[in-house]
C-alpha cells in the first residue's frame, strides 16, 4: 500500500492525518489500520539499526547530524536509572568502562533487564496511567483492602516478562480467562483502584460516576482514546458517538452496584470473587439489567436500551458482543473487549504502549499526548517509525523488555547532550522534536527519594508486601481530626524501602514526593508535570529525610576512612559514581575545614562538617539530573 505525504513545516506527515469532512475523523492517522512501513535508506549511514534509519532520515532531509555518542560513565548511569531506577555503583562503572567485549553494553542491558528491580521501576509508570492509589479519597479516604497485592502484581508482570496482550486481558477479566487463578483476579484490581465515595449525595447517580470512571481508565490506558467525553453527548472531536460510550460501559454494568454499603467498598467481595482477601473485580450478574442511554449523561433521563459493543470506529473490529456460555457466571463482557483491545488488527493499542515505552526511555513520546491519540491529539514527530514499532512489538509477542531492548541499542538512545553545531540546529529545530541530541531530565520523586537511600547505604531491597508509611513532620498533619488513625509510621527499617512500596494515600501525599511532582491519582495520568520550582531546592536543603541520609554516609565514610580527604573522595564516589577532579577535591575540603571549625565546640564536629559535604553533593546537578 502506497502512502502519501504532506510537508507541514520542517516535518514529512502522512496525508492521512489531515482530517477530512467526508469521513468525519474516521481517516484520523491512529484509527489506520497498521502497515509495516520500509526502513529507509540513508545516504551518510551504513547498516545502521531499523531504529536510527528512521530518526536519521528524518535528520538528513533537514541537514542535522545526531550528536555523538554518550560517554560509557553517563551511558552506563543513563541506562541503570532508566531501567531499574538506581545508580550504579563506582564499582560497576569501572568494570563497564574497563570491559573490551564489545557486547558489554548489550550484556549489562539484558542483566538490568533481567533484575527484580526492574519491575519495581516500570510499574511505577504504569500505576500513573491507570491512577492507582491504596485509598478511597472523598472525606475518609480510607485505604482499600489488600489493593497493595494488586501493585505486587503489576511488578510481577513487568519482571516476567508478561506479554502485554495478557497483560491487559488479566486486568480486564482476569476472573473470566479459560483458567483464572488468584493471581489473575488480583489484576483486576486496577478496575477498583479509582477513587469511592462510600456516602455519596445521590447513590443511584454515583452508580454512574463509577461507570464512568472505569471506561475513562480503560479507554486512555490501553486506547489512548477519552471515551468518557461521549457520556452526555457525541464526541465533539473524535468519531465517538454517545451510544460509543454506552456499548463499551455496558462491559462493567454487571459488576456495578448500589453505593451505601463501606463494607462492599464499591465492587465484589470475597465470596462472590471466590478468593479470600482480594480485592478485585467480577460480575454481579450473568444477565446484566439493561443499561440505557441517558440524555444529557443524566441517570434520571434514561432512553433507549444500548446493547453491549465495541467502538465504531474501527470499522472492522465492530461486532457484536455475544451472551455468556451457559456454565458462565459471568456475562463475558470484560472478556470480549480485553480480546478486542488486545486484537492485533486493533490500530491503537500497539501504538499507545510503544509510544508509552519510548516516552519513559526518551523523555517524550513520539505522539506528546500519551493517553490520546484522537483528533485533539499532538501529532506524531516520526509517524513511520511508531507504526514500525508497534508491527514490531506485536509480532515480537507483546513483549515489553524486547521493545525496550530494541530502543536502547539503539544509537539514537545513546547520543549525547551535546551536538558540536546546537546553535546552527537550534533554528531548524528548537525543541529537539527530531531527536539530534540527547535531553537532560531531572530525576522524578521516586528515583531521587531511592538514589538518595541508595548513596547513603541505607535502601532496604525487601519487595512486596502490605505498604510503609514514612514518617511525616507534625505539621503536615495539623488538619486531621483523627492523626493517628490518618498517618501511622511504619518501623524505621519498613521506611527505608523503595518508593514503589510507599503507601499512596489521596487526600495525604507525602510533601517530598509532591514537591518533586509525584501525581494526583485522580485521573490516569499519562505524562507528568515536569516543575522547577523553589520548593524543591528548599525541600533538598532541609528536609529532614535529606539530612539524615548525608548524616548516614558521612557516619559509614568515618568509620571506614581515617584520613579527611580520604573520606571526602570516597564520599564523591559514593554519591555520584567516579572519582573527583582535584580541584573539586580542593574546593570539598575547604568546605569541611570550614564546617569542621563552626562545630568546633561539638564532640562529632569531624561527622557534622563531612555531612555538610556530602549534603551539598547531594543537592548538586550532577546527582539530581539525569544525562
Amino acid at each position: 500500500m502506497r502512502r502519501c505525504f504532506v510537508v507541514l513545516g520542517i516535518f514529512i506527515i502522512p496525508i492521512n492525518i489531515l482530517l477530512s469532512e467526508e469521513k468525519a475523523g474516521l481517516d484520523w492517522w491512529s484509527f489506520q489500520k497498521i502497515i509495516r512501513p520500509e526502513i529507509p535508506k540513508l545516504e551518510n549511514s551504513f547498516n545502521a539499526k531499523p531504529i536510527d534509519a528512521f530518526i536519521r532520515s528524518e535528520l538528513e532531509k533537514n541537514n542535522i547530524k545526531p550528536s555523538p555518542v554518550s560517554s560509557p560513565e553517563r551511558l552506563i548511569k543513563r541506562i541503570y536509572y532508566d531501567l531499574v531506577g538506581l545508580p550504579p555503583s563506582y564499582e560497576s562503572v569501572q568494570r563497564f568502562i574497563n570491559d573490551k567485549d564489545i557486547y558489554a553494553y548489550e550484556k549489562l542491558v539484558d542483566d538490568l533487564l533481567d533484575s527484580s528491580h526492574f519491575g519495581e521501576r516500570w510499574a511505577r509508570h504504569w500505576f500513573d496511567v491507570v491512577r492507582y492509589a491504596e485509598t478511597n479519597g472523598y472525606e475518609r479516604d480510607e485505604v482499600k483492602p489488600n489493593i497493595w497485592k494488586y501493585r505486587d502484581w503489576v511488578i510481577k508482570a513487568f519482571n516476567s516478562n508478561m506479554p502485554y496482550d495478557q497483560f491487559v486481558k488479566e486486568q480486564l477479566a482476569g476472573d473470566e480467562i479459560d483458567e483464572p487463578t488468584e493471581s489473575s483476579v488480583i489484576a483486576t484490581g486496577m478496575l477498583r483502584a479509582g477513587t469511592w465515595n462510600d456516602e455519596p449525595n445521590d447513590p443511584h447517580e454515583y452508580k454512574y460516576e463509577r461507570l464512568e470512571d472505569m471506561v475513562d481508565v480503560v479507554s486512555t490506558a490501553f486506547l489512548g482514546l477519552t471515551v468518557r467525553c461521549a457520556r452526555c453527548h457525541d464526541h465533539k472531536f473524535d468519531p465517538i458517538p454517545q451510544v460509543d460510550y454506552y456499548r463499551m460501559a455496558a462491559a462493567f454494568w454487571a459488576g456495578t452496584i448500589d453505593p451505601g454499603s463501606r463494607s462492599d467498598m464499591g465492587g465484589p467481595n470475597d465470596k462472590q470473587l471466590g478468593y479470600e482477601k482480594v480485592f478485585g473485580w467480577t460480575d454481579i450478574h450473568r444477565i446484566p439489567p439493561p443499561l440505557h442511554l441517558l440524555k444529557n449523561g443524566d441517570p434520571y433521563k434514561k432512553t433507549f436500551i444500548v446493547k453491549p459493543g465495541n467502538l465504531s470506529l474501527v470499522a472492522h473490529l465492530n461486532r457484536p458482543i455475544m451472551d455468556p456460555p451457559k456454565n458462565s457466571k459471568t456475562s463475558w463482557r470484560r472478556r470480549q473487549l480485553a480480546e478486542y483491545i488486545t486484537n492485533s488488527d486493533n490500530p491503537l493499542t500497539a501504538r499507545v504502549m510503544v509510544n508509552r515505552i519510548w516516552q519513559h526511555l526518551m523523555g517524550k513520546g513520539i505522539v506528546a499526548t500519551p493517553n490520546n491519540f484522537g483528533l485533539k491529539s499532538a501529532i506524531p514527530s516520526h509517524p513511520e517509525l511508531l507504526d514500525w514499532l508497534a508491527i514490531e512489538f506485536v509480532e515480537g509477542g507483546w513483549s515489553i523488555k524486547r521493545m525496550i531492548k530494541m530502543i536502547v541499542l539503539s544509537e539514537t538512545y545513546k547520543q549525547g547532550l551535546i551536538n558540536p553545531s546546537s546553535n546552527e540546529i537550534m533554528q531548524i529545530d528548537p525543541d529537539n522534536r527530531l531527536l539530534w541530541k540527547r535531553d537532560i531530565r531531572r530525576m522524578d520523586a521516586e528515583v531521587l527519594r531511592d538514589s538518595l537511600l541508595e548513596v547513603s547505604g541505607d535502601l532496604n531491597l525487601k519487595m512486596g508486601g502490605e505498604s510503609f508509611y514514612p514518617d511525616l513532620a507534625p505539621e503536615v498533619l495539623e488538619g486531621f481530626s483523627r492523626k493517628s488513625s490518618a498517618w501511622a509510621p511504619s518501623p524505621h527499617k519498613d521506611q527505608l524501602r523503595r518508593s514503589v512500596y510507599m503507601i499512596s494515600k489521596r487526600h495525604l501525599l507525602v510533601p517530598f514526593m509532591k514537591a518533586f511532582d509525584f501525581p494526583s491519582s485522580e485521573k490516569p495520568c499519562g505524562n507528568r508535570n515536569i516543575t522547577t520550582v523553589v520548593s524543591q531546592s528548599l525541600a533538598m536543603l532541609n528536609n529532614q529525610f535529606i539530612h539524615s541520609r548525608s548524616l548516614n554516609l558521612a557516619r559509614t565514610l568515618i568509620e571506614t576512612h581515617e584520613e579527611d580527604r580520604e573520606a571526602m573522595f570516597a564520599a564523591w564516589k559514593k554519591i555520584f559514581s567516579r572519582t573527583p577532579e582535584s580541584d573539586e577535591l580542593d574546593v570539598s575540603f575547604k568546605h569541611f575545614q570550614k564546617q569542621k571549625s563552626i562545630f568546633s565546640g561539638k564532640d562529632n564536629a569531624r561527622l557534622l562538617a563531612l555531612s555538610s559535604v556530602c549534603h551539598v553533593l547531594l543537592n548538586s546537578n550532577e546527582f539530581l539530573y539525569i544525562d
